[in-house]
């Protein structure tokens, strides 16, 4: 059985992009959200999820982009080396605020994948033990089309795949539990409705996590300190297509949430 968890990554991030993620659920294929607890529209997010319970809501655990955090993923690891940042505390302190406003997550992840960083996974581990949240995101793609992805993004890709089996050692030590697949990692904001209908019917047998980033691009996302803003129409216009909906359908995949694995 393949089996196809659509996680949108940046709910709560500005209200476009809220729009766009509940858009790609109701309209289209999504089925999950991560929720950035630092994220502007926050409050905003979690109305959206108490109206959509369908709706799996994560954790987006976040280190780096806006301040108080390094603003880039080199600043994040000198920090991280020089202790300058409680990531435990930080991150606890995140999946807290999305505790307090009444939803109950079922997964985390983190932005920019953060959690590849040794550190940074010991602590997202101990927080989905410590407050019951099963499943961590596992950031290896599996395969992706390869039409318009620059090779030093498939290179980057191929590259953190030697972390692989330590990374799930380290989840398997905390009885974290993750998808069997990934993909989403190389097309972020780059795949058209054609190639991820391709992708859907290449998906392997098992569990398979596809992370996505739409959104609405209107003047709130055109001012945030983010590279995906028209991309994330796109994604957004693919989610929702005729064509993506018939490959589910005729590829037999099954559409679900974490819930539901």
């Amino acid at each position: 059985m393949r089996r196809l968890v659509v996680n949108a990554d940046d709910f709560g991030f500005t209200h476009d992009v809220n729009q766009g993620i509940v858009e790609a659920h109701r309209e289209g294929i999504l089925t999950a959200a991560t929720l950035m607890a630092t994220g502007a529209a926050f409050d905003d997010a979690v109305r959206l999820a108490r109206e959509n319970p369908a709706l799996d809501i994560g954790v987006h655990l976040v280190l780096v982009g806006e301040p108080p955090f390094p603003r880039t993923l080199v600043q994040l690891i000198s920090a991280v080396a020089l202790r300058r940042i409680r990531i435990h505390d930080e991150l606890l302190s995140q999946v807290r605020r999305v505790l307090d406003a009444g939803l109950r997550p079922t997964h985390l992840d983190t932005h920019k994948h953060t959690h590849l960083l040794p550190p940074v996974l010991d602590a997202v581990a101990r927080i989905s033990a410590e407050c019951g949240i099963p499943w961590v995101r596992r950031p290896f793609d599996f395969w992706s089309p390869s039409e318009g992805v620059p090779w030093t993004t498939r290179g980057a890709s191929m590259a953190l795949g030697a972390l692989r089996s330590s990374f799930s050692r380290v989840l398997a030590q905390y009885a974290c539990r993750f998808t069997d697949h990934f993909t989403g990692f190389q097309i972020t904001g780059r795949y058209t409705a054609a190639q991820l209908a391709r992708l859907i019917r290449a998906l392997p047998e098992g569990s398979t996590e596809f992370m996505c980033h739409p959104g609405v691009c209107g003047n709130e996302l055109r001012a945030a300190r983010t590279r995906l803003k028209e991309s994330r129409q796109r994604e957004l216009r693919a989610l929702t297509s005729p064509e993506v909906r018939a490959s589910i359908t005729e590829s037999g995949v099954q559409l679900v949430g974490y819930r539901e694995l």
